[in-house]
């Protein structure tokens, strides 16, 4: 279907118009007015007489009508006034209201290329709503989008990102406040960062201007996480002021114009003020330094757990279950902790096959047919899928030169898009090297302290996985467990790691052991190994120890 189908003419595609609207035009006294606007980039359209809306198929939202000139109520007039907003701001805003459901709410339009995708509803006692399968995106995006100011606020809330207006700033605020503080699973809360690479590179500074509490201090993190903390900047509230608008009733417009302009870069590695670090340094004394996540094995977590922000290293001799062994770590991950992965693993090409893999693991069954009888279902096998819709993605850039340069640059895309946890590069030789001058040895050294310094700043964990050289055999006839510096390459690879494990499988008693060969800190692990069961569904089961 075509907007021609639906009686819509437009100029030409590729951007937002306005033009008459087959639905009501022809009736109108005023047949010429253009009342519908159109955004031929996503196929949507809403006509501003008569409410008429629709899309294309394919799209992940469809138009909400919305009355954009609203009388406002004297009391919410004066209610907003209180909060130090002028009526005026409100007008341009589009703020709405509207009694239902026996309370009075304020309405927020949500605007997605000029068409109104979602709307939220606060009451004065702070009772918040939205519509029903409306899209999740940034409040004002299509103000920030069109404004040639440089400098972008990110708030928590709508009341927040209407202070910063009128300290003067471009400001957005995210769709549905910051996750609570001991919540494990808030991916979908930040699912409106999908598809905002470009918007965010409009501007050159963008300042995170969360509440001052702990939920808000956890939307900052993660939001710098993905946007990229080296162009994010943080606010410091005056005392007894939590929020923007606290500041803005409290001080005046000024006061927070000057707190705006004094905002700090977010902390990063190696540009850090110790100041900065206090509420860590004490939390983390009164509460010991936290450890990593658990990896679904007993017997390792003696050994080794994963924390976001570090790099290991996975070695073994091939064919001993290295990628086996890190995929059910990933879903050990996923069904323990909510981790969400970006898997670069050409060697588990064709990337059907991969998912077939890692379904196995999910559900603890045989994709295929087999000997033992125990193969999932076809209901379970699209189960699976859905499931690892939500936790996985694969790169496989079809025409790119498959570079770590080129892998991270997609790792960065899903950090802000899908927030990853995790990256899995398995294996090294199958990325695309070029040494342009470098030694084996430090090109080795340059690429994985590329791969070490992203982890660390985008605050995911990576999995780097290497074969060893050729090995020779000892005199049993066998191969003793390889270690970082059996990779080519030389001692960087033991260096740079965070950790370093090797997967070493004894075919002739099905056992494997996870040898852990390297731990940077103390409080992940320590230096030994665990026996685990290689089942005959691609998962793994710990030996007693």
């Amino acid at each position: 279907m075509s907007l021609q189908d639906y009686g819509i003419h437009t100029q030409g595609a590729g951007k937002e118009e306005r033009t008459t609207c087959p639905q009501c035009s022809p009736t109108r006294k005023n047949s010429k007015e253009k009342c519908l606007a159109v955004n031929t980039i996503d196929g949507v359209w809403l006509c501003h007489h008569c409410g008429w809306s629709g899309g294309l198929k394919g799209n992940d939202y469809k138009p909400i009508p919305y009355e954009t000139k609203q009388a406002l109520p004297d009391k919410v007039i004066e209610y907003f006034e209180k909060r130090g907003i002028p009526q005026g701001i409100l007008e341009q805003e589009h703020i709405g209201f509207e009694n239902s459901f026996g309370k009075g709410w304020v309405k927020f339009p949500y605007f997605y290329n000029s068409v109104c995708v979602n709307i939220k509803y606060r009451t004065g006692t702070k009772d918040f709503r939205q519509e029903k399968g409306g899209k999740k995106c940034l409040w004002r995006r299509d103000k920030a989008m069109g404004s040639e100011k440089k400098v972008l606020i990110i708030t928590e809330g709508e009341m927040d990102a209407l202070s910063c207006v009128v300290a003067g700033y471009e400001a957005v605020s995210i769709p549905d406040g910051a996750p609570s503080e001991n919540s494990k699973n808030f991916n979908t809360k930040f699912d409106f960062l999908k598809n905002t690479e470009g918007f965010f590179d409009r501007f050159e500074k963008i300042i995170l201007a969360g509440d001052d509490d702990a939920p808000g201090k956890r939307a900052i993190q993660e939001l710098g996480r993905r946007i990229g903390v080296e162009r994010c900047y943080v606010l410091e509230y005056p005392a007894g002021c939590k929020d923007s608008n606290d500041v803005l009733v409290k001080h005046g417009k000024n006061t927070l114009k000057s707190v705006i302009e004094k905002a700090k870069p977010f902390p990063v590695e190696g540009i850090v003020s110790p100041t900065s670090l206090t509420d860590i340094v004490l939390r983390e004394y009164s509460n010991g330094i936290q450890g990593g996540e658990k990896t679904g094995w007993s017997n390792l977590d003696e050994f080794y757990t994963v924390r976001p922000g570090e790099m290991t290293i996975v070695t073994g001799i091939p064919g001993s279950g290295k990628s086996n062994f890190v995929d059910a770590l990933c879903v050990n991950l996923i069904n323990k902790c909510d981790w969400r992965f970006g898997f670069f693993s050409p060697e588990n090409w064709p990337l059907q096959r991969h998912t077939q893999t890692l379904i196995e693991k999910l559900i603890g069954k045989s994709f295929r047919p087999s000997r033992y009888g125990d193969r999932m279902t076809p209901v379970e096998a699209k189960e699976g899928v859905e499931t690892l819709e939500e936790y996985v993605k694969f790169i496989a850039p079809k025409s790119e030169i498959l570079s770590i340069d080129t892998i991270l640059k997609y790792a960065r895309i899903l950090c802000l898009q899908f927030g990853i946890k995790g990256l899995v590069i398995d294996p090294w030789n199958e990325v695309e090297h070029c040494f342009k001058g470098l030694s084996e040895t430090q090109y080795i050294s340059q690429e994985l302290t590329k791969v070490r310094r992203f982890a660390r700043f985008n605050g995911i964990h990576i999995w780097v996985v290497a074969h060893p050289t050729k090995l020779m055999k000892n005199a049993s006839g066998k191969y003793d467990p390889p270690t970082m510096y059996d990779i080519a390459g030389g001692a960087h690879w033991r260096n740079k790691a965070d950790n370093g494990i090797c997967v070493y499988r004894d075919f002739e008693t099905n056992q494997t052991e996870i040898i852990v060969q390297k731990i940077r800190f103390k409080e992940i692990g320590k230096l030994g190994a665990a026996s685990l069961r290689y089942t005959y569904s691609g998962n793994y089961q710990a030996y007693a120890s």
